[in-house]
């Protein structure tokens, strides 16, 4: 809680401290009070003041949870704020917290989740020491630097904007700074991070538990982190502990050691290092890294006695070094990355130890933590602050690294005291040899502290070997390093003394020197010692001669010659030219091992040479040639200094050309050099050369000679070898051809020879030249001056384009500059277009910005009035409202860079409200109006206030906060400029009609509230304006609607402008009765739009683009309506890609066909208009026709293939296209050979509020894909709305439901009601065909829902199931431009339950049908399903068969009670009866096809069928089908000359017993080619179209519908046996009402009459017309009966009925 002294009082209480009425203490009772008991409370108010004017606190929150943090009030009263009163750094934090923290979980399933989690909890810690106030001012300002980085680099990777700061990490503020500052604060800032986030990419180890890939181990430079945590080890004595890398496989250490000076307390020696022991072994190459082992090994030295075992009860020496253990741990897996690599994991390391362990002492060893980090020293500790920080000793390898970049200078020699051996001389004993190590000069003074130990260790001036004891041969492999300035090594050399040591401290004193060996350190060539073991001379040293005097021994030899004998053991002799008392020792021996890691100290005579080519020019000619023979990796070493001595040369010898082809050639052999693979890592070390260290300005003339020297040879057919070298290293040559020209040029020629006495470098100039002007006393005259020279030379060279660089430096240094002097007069009289000649550059646009910002009120009239005529002012506001306009739609700047573009956009701001003003006063009056101008400063307006940088409401909160703090709504300020400058224009406002509607409605859409508010009402201007002059505003109002299409799909526009739009409008139009109706219409009009545009863009971006498709529906209807065909054509295609992408082949057809339709008539005439519409329209058909194939209507694609073919036939006569359009007639066979699967159709009820408008309440009739079951169109239907609960009932919800904010679907099958169609009257029909039509072109569906009415029987359920049936009528015909449509109107009828059983016995027995012809089309078909279709009839055992009906209608009790039903009675009757033969026929075709495994089954089917006709004939007569036989004999009871007879009453049928053909026949009618869809829809589910199963029908389905047929040129009712009719309406002997067919006049009969008319229609398909029910195709079998035309009427066939 932040409390402020002087603040508001808190919530509870007002100014002053008075309570507010009605805000008491709240009463928690007995847990209050028992709370209140257990310490002091707070809540933020204060009890009523009592009687001494005080008031207690009382409150729930325990104090001791409070915490009162200082604040400062920087504002008072409805905007006070509170600044808390913490350091900026730990503020920052917080915010930076809180705004990371809410972004972060939305990358729970990203990559970057565990990144920012990381930086979040180490900013986190980071707070809390900034909090804790006690770290150092140092560390302080250390810790404030990896903060903001981590800031910095956190809102990079997280897009958030870019925070620019000060040297100390302080956020500038933009109001103290100038805009030249801040920009360049931004672009360095932008370059930080940037280059820290490439290292990452590069660098940055993988977060894998395996770590690194090859890709890190492939970079050039690798650092181990090593961190001792504990050392336990019982010496009693102080110890030194050495730690380095070693390389088992070449024996030696690759590391400098890393050295612990350890107490004999067992803690450091230096107390300020405990927990503190970190060292980087640093400049590890990826061959390191590549090594087969590395093993980090800890050597210990104890300091002390020389055996352990001995006491101090007598004197001993002491200060001795002696061997005490080792430890070894292998580093390979973790320095690959195939362990882990941790730094808070630790690894304990055993020593083993020269005496045995004591068991009662703890386990000793070391504690260390490792972690491989990636990059150089710089780079690790940018990255690993926290590991690597100033106290961390860096231990540099025994060698250079693989990349040696310029400016990294190295100067050490590794010594390593490799062995010796000593002779005892006249001592019993081996000598317990001790070697010291000294620096000496020529003089034989010893240098001080040029000897390390290892690293983090203080220098020393000698160093100290290990002792061994009693050892002849002794080898110590000791490194210490060797650090001499470099230019003293030339006269120094090393020094070593040998001296036995005793364990007595007595003895030990008398010991002296008995030997001594010394090496140079430099060569007598001028070359450092050499790498590699030296095998010196030990000379034997007088006791009494003083080595102090190096003259004694330095002109003797100080290695041994390899060449030179072998001397006998024992024997010594003196050295010629030696000091007399010298003589050398031939009975010892010793050898070192030294290491040169320099930068400039080389071991090579030539490069030397080169290098030092000033001492001996004479040379120099020779030393350039000889530099190729230098080895490669010795030139790499010293590449800075080889180069710069190569331009050396070159730029002293500019008056010859003496050198230049042997500096050019010398280059180019250090560029192949680099191009090698070997020291391919170099290319980054040479690039830097040239960037930041190469300066020779002149070098480019030269090396351009000579590659002209060499290109003019080889064109004059001159061998030239070094060309081929050259044209390899082309690349680099060109770079140092291209840095020395523009050093040459990076300073204007006029401003050094202006203001400069002599060359400078680049930057200087600027500086040097504004240095009076920045002074204080600086007289304004001078600074004019130089403006005045300056600005002019700037202005040229910046519209030539030529040195910008340069320009931009002196732009920016002289504006810079100009800021600090706080100018007083106008800068840019001498330039007046300076303003709109700028490019558009970020650099161009800050220091354009900067102007901007130095410029008052005053400076812009002065400015303005400087034009000398109205034209030029005119092209100047011309060309800066272009400028800005550009500037603003560029985005010059990046969007992260906030501050910038604010501070940017304010200027901008500033100078168009200045420009405005300028062109009301000048270019407003009639005679002066200049149309453009005013129209370039709208739409620069706009622009202005519509960018994306000020649209608020898209930034956090504390983005937005911020900005409204610092520069306010700057859209609220430009919304009044454009308002007021709207309404300045009077009468000319007409002339911006309609082009300004656009810009304005861009505005309007800016979702700002009083902004909206404001200029709302602009557009009832632009009505009004128009309306005056014409009478109506159909311009504004078809730009408007035009506009606000585009725009509101852009993503502009919402619910709440809708609102204001048509309130503010009607309010406006109600107050001229003119434009009361008109605006009221117009109003309403956009109104409507609006809400079909917001309606389309909420789901135009879902994945389930099904409502995408409705809203565009719904578009391009309203489009229609209101006659805007362009529009609407737009949407049409919309729609087709919307059906195209989801596979609707068919609805994309119709879509691309209502386009179609638009186009004109076909027609040859009207000229290219028409010509080119035939042409779209021919390709829109044949794009429709394919789309229809693909969909599988290939009727509807016939009807434009025949359109088409009538074009090319009769109108344009190409028979070519005609030729390919008759091909089309594929067609016709896919719709008899293709199956067609029918879709089924689902009722959708949306049901709510939670749905959007154009769903609500309402139903639609969706058409199912192919296969689609009901539960995955459900789950395909609920996906876009997971909150949607789906309705169980089928019923209509009610006002609970509809009125309820949540979300209900309802969803059920429903059936397509066919309409009839009269082309196919009196016709026979293949069902391929007539089954298209049953599920298409189809615009009302039914539904039945089964109910009970009555007294219900337990026994019958029948005799009381009646049918509710409800017909839902869509908009337009399925399918069509939609796979679904609303639903417009509904009907419900109520059937009885003896038309249910009439109903169900038609279907049952199209069923049977169906099955017959089925098999008998294709006998291959399996048997199961006709065994379950008969045996659920002839063996209804679980429904009880047509039983129940006879029960429930048959009895005398029903005709009673309704008489009304005695024909539906009858007819029920007849079907029963017909259902007889059709049974017949289904058994003997089971009969035939049954297995014998399956004969039982089928026995017993015969049996029960037997008895069914029995009984069936018995009670309702035989119907029976008599057949014409073609063969010898075959007949049933019918003659040549006699028809069929169709007996009725008590006859016997004769189907069991001849039935039609069984081979080559196929009899009957044939069945649809898929079973009717009630047969696959169960009844009990309520879904189903069947009112009831077939009582005997075990699978509990039906099918088929009950209807009447046209026949006779007349409606008729169903025949019945008792009716009188046309005999072509008399039941024919197949089920009625399916067989009723009819052979229509127009239909003529083949040949004459008789059996030859058989022969020549059998098997063919035969027109019919099926009574009462949808055409289905039919086939004229050999056993149908015969046909015969009829005279003057209807020909029908002959049948007699026979009445019971």
């Amino acid at each position: 809680m932040h409390q402020a002294p002087g603040a508001s009082p808190p919530r509870g209480t007002l100014h002053g401290g008075a309570p507010v009425p009605g805000w008491g203490p709240p009463n928690l009772g007995t847990w209050g009070e028992g709370c209140a008991r257990g310490g002091p409370w707070t809540l933020s108010h204060r009890s009523p003041v009592g009687a001494d004017g005080s008031g207690s606190p009382q409150g729930i929150f325990p104090a001791s949870l409070i915490h009162l943090k200082g604040a400062v009030v920087e504002r008072r009263g409805a905007e006070e704020s509170l600044v808390p009163a913490e350091m900026p750094m730990v503020q920052e934090i917080t915010t930076t917290l809180r705004e990371w923290a809410t972004i972060w979980k939305q990358l729970y399933v990203t990559e970057r989740y565990r990144q920012v989690k990381h930086m979040m909890h180490e900013l986190m810690e980071r707070r809390s020491q900034l909090l804790s106030g006690t770290l150092p001012k140092d560390e302080l300002l250390q810790l404030k630097k990896e903060v903001t980085s981590k800031i910095d680099y956190g809102n990079k990777i997280l897009a958030l904007d870019l925070v620019v700061r000060d040297e100390n990490e302080n956020i500038l503020d933009p109001d103290r700074t100038s805009v030249i500052s801040l920009f360049q604060a931004h672009k360095k800032a932008a370059q930080t991070i940037t280059q820290r986030i490439q290292e990452e990419t590069v660098s940055r180890p993988q977060q894998s538990e395996l770590g690194c890939s090859a890709r890190l181990l492939a970079l050039p430079s690798h650092s181990l982190y090593l961190c001792v945590r504990n050392f336990v080890c019982n010496i009693g004595e102080e110890a030194q502990l050495f730690m380095a890398l070693y390389d088992p496989a070449e024996q030696r250490m690759i590391s400098e050691n890393y050295v612990i000076r350890w107490a004999s307390t067992g803690v450091p020696q230096d107390i300020e290092l405990l927990n503190n022991l970190k060292v980087i072994f640093t400049d590890l190459g990826s061959k390191d890294l590549k090594r087969e082992k590395l093993f980090l090994v800890c050597q210990i030295i104890r300091v002390g006695r020389m055996d352990l075992r001995e006491t101090y009860s007598r004197k001993l020496s002491t200060g001795l070094r002696r061997p005490f253990g080792i430890s070894v741990m292998d580093i390979t897996d973790i320095t690959k990355g195939k362990s882990e690599s941790d730094e808070d994991k630790q690894h304990f390391i055993p020593p083993a130890l020269g005496t045995a362990p004591t068991p009662s002492l703890p386990p000793s060893g070391f504690w260390v933590s490792l972690k491989m980090l990636w990059g150089d020293l710089s780079q690790v500790r940018k990255d690993h602050p926290h590991l690597v920080d100033r106290s961390t000793v860096v231990a540099r390898k025994l060698g250079y690294p693989e990349v040696i970049m310029p400016g990294d200078v190295r100067n050490d020699i590794y010594l390593t005291l490799v062995q010796g051996e000593f002779d005892k001389g006249n001592k019993k004993t081996q000598k317990n040899v001790e070697v010291t190590v000294c620096v000496c000069d020529e003089a034989g003074s010893v240098v001080p502290n040029v000897i390390y130990h290892g690293a983090g260790d203080k220098p020393v001036s000698e160093y100290r070997s290990v002792v061994y004891y009693q050892q002849r041969h002794q080898r110590w492999m000791e490194t210490v390093k060797i650090a001499v300035p470099i230019e003293d090594v030339h006269k120094t050399h090393l020094r070593f003394t040998f001296r036995h040591r005793s364990s007595s401290d007595s003895k030990d004193k008398s010991e002296r020197i008995f030997s001594m060996a010394f090496v140079k350190l430099m060569r007598p060539d001028g070359t450092t010692l050499r790498d590699g073991e030296h095998d010196l001379l030990l000379y034997k040293v007088l006791a009494d001669r003083k080595l102090e005097d190096a003259s004694s021994y330095l002109n003797l030899p100080s290695t041994r010659n390899v060449s030179e004998p072998k001397i006998l053991p024992g024997s010594s002799f003196r050295v010629s030219g030696g000091t007399s008392g010298i003589s050398v020792s031939a009975r010892d021996s010793f050898q070192i091992s030294t290491l040169v890691c320099s930068t400039k100290l080389t071991q090579n005579v030539n490069l030397l040479g080169l290098l030092k080519w000033r001492s001996k020019p004479s040379l120099l000619s020779g030393n350039l040639q000889k530099l190729m023979n230098v080895d490669g990796g010795e030139v790499i070493k010293f590449l800075q200094d080889t180069l710069d001595a190569l331009f050396s040369i070159m730029m002293e010898n500019a008056d010859t050309d003496v050198y230049d082809t042997l500096v050019f050639d010398a280059l180019v052999f250090i560029v192949g050099l680099i191009a090698d693979r070997k020291f391919q890592h170099f290319n980054a070390v040479l690039e830097a050369y040239i960037r930041q260290h190469f300066s020779a300005t002149l070098a480019y003339k030269k090396l351009v000679s000579v590659l002209t020297l060499y290109v003019e040879r080889v064109s004059q057919g001159e061998p030239c070898e070094p060309l081929v070298r050259t044209l390899k290293a082309l690349e680099y040559v060109f770079k140092f051809v291209v840095r020395s020209r523009r050093l040459f040029l990076i300073i204007p020629s006029v401003l050094l020879v202006c203001f400069l006495p002599g060359p400078s470098r680049a930057g200087e100039v600027p500086v040097l030249s504004m240095k009076p002007c920045a002074s204080p006393s600086a007289l304004t005259e001078c600074r004019e001056m130089l403006l005045h020279t300056a600005v002019p030379i700037l202005q040229e060279l910046i519209e030539k384009g030529e040195e910008e660089d340069a320009c931009i430096e002196l732009l920016s240094n002289i504006l810079e500059v100009l800021y600090k002097a706080q100018k007083v007069k106008p800068i840019f009289s001498a330039g007046s277009y300076y303003l709109s000649t700028l490019s558009p550059q970020s650099h161009y646009v800050a220091c354009m910005t900067a102007i901007l910002s130095q410029m008052d009120t005053d400076h812009y009239s002065s400015y303005i009035r400087a034009f000398p005529s109205r034209p030029d002012l005119m092209d100047f506001l011309m060309e800066t409202f272009i400028l800005f306009k550009d500037l603003i739609g560029k985005t010059v700047y990046p969007s992260d860079w906030m501050v910038m573009n604010m501070v940017q956009n304010r200027e901008f701001l500033r100078a168009i409200n200045h420009f405005a003003a300028t062109l009301t006063e000048t270019f407003l009056q009639h005679s002066s109006f200049e149309l453009q101008l005013w129209n370039n400063y709208f739409h620069l307006a706009v622009a202005f206030l519509t960018q994306d940088s000020l649209q608020l409401e898209n930034f956090s909160q504390a983005k937005r906060t911020s900005i409204l703090a610092k520069y306010g709504d700057m859209r609220a300020t430009i919304g009044a400029a454009i308002r007021d400058m709207w309404y300045n224009l009077g009468h000319r406002k007409i002339e911006f009609i309609p082009a300004m509607v656009g810009p304005i409605l861009e505005m309007t859409l800016v979702p700002e509230l009083e902004l909206r508010k404001s200029t709302i009402p602009i557009f009832f201007d632009m009505m009004l304006c128009e309306y005056q002059l014409t009478e109506s505003f159909s311009r504004f109002e078809d730009e408007i609607l035009r506009k606000l299409d585009s725009e509101v799909e852009g993503g502009r526009g919402d619910e709440q402008y809708k609102q204001l739009f048509e309130s503010i409008l009607l309010s406006c139009c109600q107050r001229h009765p003119d434009l009361a109706k008109p605006g009221e219409n117009f109003v309403a009009l956009v109104t409507g739009l609006l809400e079909r545009l917001l309606d389309y863009r909420a789901v135009m971006n879902d994945e389930n683009k099904t409502y995408s498709m409705s809203c565009t529906v719904n578009l391009l209807n309203f489009y229609k309506e209101i006659d805007r065909q362009a529009m609407y054509i737009r949407y049409l295609y919309k729609l087709k890609d919307l059906h195209v992408s989801y596979e609707n082949y068919t609805e994309g057809a119709y879509t691309l066909l209502l386009h179609a339709r638009l186009l004109k008539v076909w027609t040859h005439r009207g000229g290219c208009g028409a010509a080119r519409q035939r042409q779209l329209k021919e390709a829109l058909y044949n794009q429709i026709i394919n789309y229809f194939d693909q969909g599988k209507m290939w009727e509807e694609a016939i009807h434009i293939c025949k359109e088409l073919a009538e074009q090319y036939e009769s109108e344009i006569f190409d028979y070519e296209m005609l030729s390919d359009i008759l091909r089309e007639a594929k067609f016709y066979e896919k719709i008899l050979k293709v199956l067609r699967p029918s879709p089924d159709y689902f009722a959708v009820g949306y049901y709510g509020q939670g749905f959007p408008p154009f769903l609500r309440n309402k139903v639609f009739i969706y058409r199912g894909k192919e296969y689609e079951r009901r539960e995955d169109f459900e789950m395909r239907l609920l996906s876009p709305f997971p909150n949607a609960e789906k309705l169980k009932s089928t019923s209509p919800p009610g006002q609970d439901i509809t009125a309820s904010p949540g979300q209900y679907i309802q969803c059920f099958t429903v059936q397509p009601v066919e309409e009839a169609k009269v082309q196919f009257k009196g016709k026979s029909i293949p069902e391929q065909i007539t089954n298209f039509y049953k599920a298409n072109h189809v615009q009302s569906f039914s539904y039945s829902r089964p109910f009970m009415k009555g007294p219900k029987d337990p026994d019958n359920e029948f005799a009381t199931m009646w049918i509710e049936r409800t017909t839902f009528t869509t908009a337009y015909p399925l399918p069509g431009i939609l796979r679904w449509f609303a639903v417009t109107s509904t009907a419900t009828t109520i059937i009885s339950p003896l038309e249910n059983a009439i109903e169900t016995m038609m279907k049952t027995n199209e069923k049977i049908l169906s099955e017959i012809n089925r098999h008998q089309n294709d006998p291959s078909l399996p048997v199961n399903p006709l065994s379950m279709l008969l045996n659920g009839i002839v063996d209804p055992a679980v429904m009880g068969g047509f039983a129940k009906y006879e029960t429930a209608f048959f009895q005398e009790s029903y005709l009673q009670e309704h008489p009304e039903d005695q024909g539906n009675i009858e007819k029920l009757k007849d079907l029963i009866a017909w259902q007889t033969p059709l049974l017949a026929e289904g058994i003997r075709i089971h009969g035939r096809k049954v297995t014998e495994d399956l004969r039982p089954f089928h026995e017993r089917m015969e049996q029960c069928f037997v008895q069914l006709r029995a009984k069936v004939e018995s009670q309702y007569g035989v119907r029976e089908m008599v057949s014409a036989g073609t063969g010898a004999g075959h007949r049933c009871g019918a003659t040549r000359d006699k028809p069929p007879r169709v007996r009725g009453g008590h006859g016997r049928s004769r189907a069991g017993a001849q039935g039609p053909r069984e081979e080559g026949s196929s009899g009957w009618l044939r069945a649809p080619s898929q079973a009717p869809r009630a047969l696959r829809s169960p009844l009990r589910t309520g879904e189903a179209d069947d009112p009831a199963p077939w009582p005997g029908d075990r699978t509990g389905t039906g099918s088929a519908a009950l209807g009447t047929g046209k026949c006779c040129g007349g409606e008729q009712p169903w025949a019945t046996p008792s009716a009188r009719a046309p005999r072509c309406c008399w039941p024919l002997p197949t089920p009625a009402p399916f067989l009723r067919t009819l052979l229509l006049p127009e239909h003529p009969w083949p040949g004459s009459a008789g059996a030859r008319n058989l022969r020549a229609w059998r098997g063919r398909p035969l027109p019919v017309a099926v009574r009462g029910l949808r055409p289905g195709p039919a086939l004229l079998p050999a056993h149908t009966p015969w046909l015969r035309p009829q005279r003057g009427g209807c020909p029908g066939l002959q049948a007699r009925p026979t009445h019971p």
